[in-house]
């Protein structure tokens, strides 16, 4: 796997690319690169980025930051307390991301989502959407079984607020605004 982008390189342009399995185009955007921690890379995007997939196209609401950790199942997007925000933490469960020189950076979505609301409440979404694509997409058994443990941890660190989850994107999202003025 090729290397995280180095750290001491901050607030460079950066594109994000969420594929579908095995390869196929799903949400991409544009990011600022922050900088590094012991959980990752963090990626800022600041309101009215245009977020795109092939079917459909949004701009952000709010400011927020994604995570891209260092070799984990997953993606995080947190959100501050902007009155806009769709979502405090959204975390795709995803394969592993891959750079490609530091200013790309590419994994696979696997449909299943961790997600904190507004009000506090945690849930997992699309596990329907995953069911159907694990048969019509023929996930390998170690995507499966990958996904499925990375949702199990992810769900107790989002609910309990341990590790990335505990408010340490706060200083990233400040980082970010202080970035953009």
């Amino acid at each position: 796997m090729p290397p995280a982008p180095d750290p001491t390189r901050t607030a460079a342009a950066v594109r994000v690319e969420c594929r579908k399995w095995p390869d196929s185009p799903h949400w991409e955007f544009d990011a600022v690169r922050l900088g590094q921690d012991g959980h990752g890379t963090w990626v800022g995007i600041t309101e009215g980025t245009l977020l795109a997939s092939p079917t459909r196209a949004f701009h952000a609401a709010a400011d927020h930051v994604t995570l891209v950790p260092h070799d984990a199942w997953w993606l995080a997007t947190f959100y501050g307390d902007d009155a806009r925000r769709p979502f405090d933490v959204y975390v795709d469960i995803a394969t592993p991301a891959t750079w490609h020189d530091d200013h790309l950076v590419r994994a696979v979505d696997l449909d299943l989502d961790v997600i904190r609301g507004t009000t506090g409440r945690v849930w997992v979404d699309d596990e329907d959407e995953f069911a159907a694509h694990r048969v019509e997409l023929d996930y390998p058994d170690e995507v499966v079984e990958g996904a499925v443990r990375s949702c199990q941890e992810v769900l107790a660190a989002v609910t309990d607020r341990t590790g990335a989850f505990d408010g340490t994107h706060l200083g990233w999202l400040d980082r970010l605004r202080r970035t953009q003025r």
